[in-house]
């Protein structure tokens, strides 16, 4: 019997329906982001006695399992997906089609098999695009109750622009694949003029997506306990390859001879925790989200992609005017987004008569 929905409305402020749910989380395994800003989520959902099951795969389900080592984990599709060394990433992106497609069709059929089984209140897949429930088997195996929910900022595709005119058919084409939710969430602000995503998330409101305000690892973070940063620059790495390595290479060539501190923080979850030491630089493949808030907020410059999960953590922890924001080459999103936080900074930057 469904007990219940959760109130994702003012989610930045964490605020839910005390109602105790069996709820399944499972984010694409596309960088880290997508796991990343699930943590808020499931903390919330943990203290308030709901039973969260994990799902994915890789290096994101990795970094969950490692974060909530007492929830359950269920394996889904495998899918790894390998940016092209090249400027454009949108024929590489047309070669992962059919990877992507079957991923998608495992998902679907492994989700369904599992509710079979089992019952759960609300299914919540962060752009994974299988983990939904058809109408027809919902009345085949009664399942009317179980509600899917779709979390993802980009509504609208941005593409290169030698490739601008196929930006209205990859929109239609998400949009054909979200619409089979039950209800689509945006992580980012109601109102349009503040938003973090930009134009990626315009027109939601016209299909009924429901912004649930940013999502970010530190919301929950207690920043009194943070300890104290000794580094004047941190990089925050993140990715797929080979572009993550082909970052961390060129900063090391930019800053092997500086005179100031730097911390690489490589994102590789699956590596053993071994600090590197490249002259003044510092590498380790990963490190706890309370101890990378205090360095972000203690360094004095920050490098770090612009996927959108790395814009809302920075945004989370009051440091967005101190990154420097790096695009994926070739991946259009992130060029927009680098652009996008410039004029937004600026934009609610004080002008000189106002800090007077």
């Amino acid at each position: 019997m469904h007990k219940g929905t959760a109130k994702f409305a003012n989610v930045q402020n964490l605020q839910y329906f005390c109602i105790i749910m069996k709820i399944l989380i499972a984010p694409l395994n596309w960088g880290l982001g997508h796991a990343t800003r699930c943590i808020p989520l499931i903390k919330k959902y943990v203290e308030q006695k709901d039973e969260v099951v994990i799902g994915g795969n890789g290096e994101s389900l990795l970094l969950l399992k490692r974060t909530f080592p007492t929830l359950r984990i269920l394996n889904f599709a495998d899918l790894k997906v390998t940016y092209s060394p090249s400027e454009s990433q949108v024929l590489a992106m047309a070669k992962a089609a059919p990877k992507i497609i079957i991923s998608s069709i495992k998902d679907h059929i492994m989700l369904q098999n599992l509710l079979k089984n089992e019952h759960f209140d609300i299914v919540l897949s962060d752009n994974r695009f299988g983990m939904y429930v058809s109408k027809s088997w919902r009345k085949s195996h009664a399942r009317e109750d179980t509600k899917t929910y779709y979390i993802a900022h980009q509504l609208n595709i941005k593409l290169p622009r030698f490739w601008r005119w196929a930006e209205g058919i990859a929109t239609a084409i998400h949009r054909r694949i979200y619409t089979r939710y039950d209800k689509i969430l945006v992580p980012d602000f109601a109102d349009e003029t503040n938003r973090l995503s930009g134009d990626l998330s315009k027109g939601g409101e016209t299909m009924g997506a429901e912004y649930t305000g940013p999502l970010s690892r530190f919301n929950l973070c207690n920043f009194s306990t943070l300890e104290e940063c000794k580094y004047d620059t941190v990089a925050v790495l993140s990715g797929p390859e080979p572009q993550r390595s082909k970052l961390e290479k060129t900063l090391i060539r930019q800053y092997e001879n500086a005179d100031e501190t730097v911390l690489i923080i490589r994102g590789r979850i699956a590596e053993p925790p071994i600090t590197l030491h490249h002259g003044n630089i510092t590498l380790v493949p990963h490190i706890k989200d309370d101890k990378l808030a205090a360095y972000l907020q203690g360094c004095r410059h920050i490098v770090a992609r612009s996927g959108y999960s790395t814009i809302m953590d920075l945004y989370a922890l009051g440091v967005l005017d101190k990154a420097e924001l790096i695009p994926t080459e070739g991946q259009s999103e992130q060029e927009y987004l680098a652009e996008h936080i410039k004029d937004y900074i600026k934009r609610l930057a004080p002008s000189p008569a106002s800090a007077t």
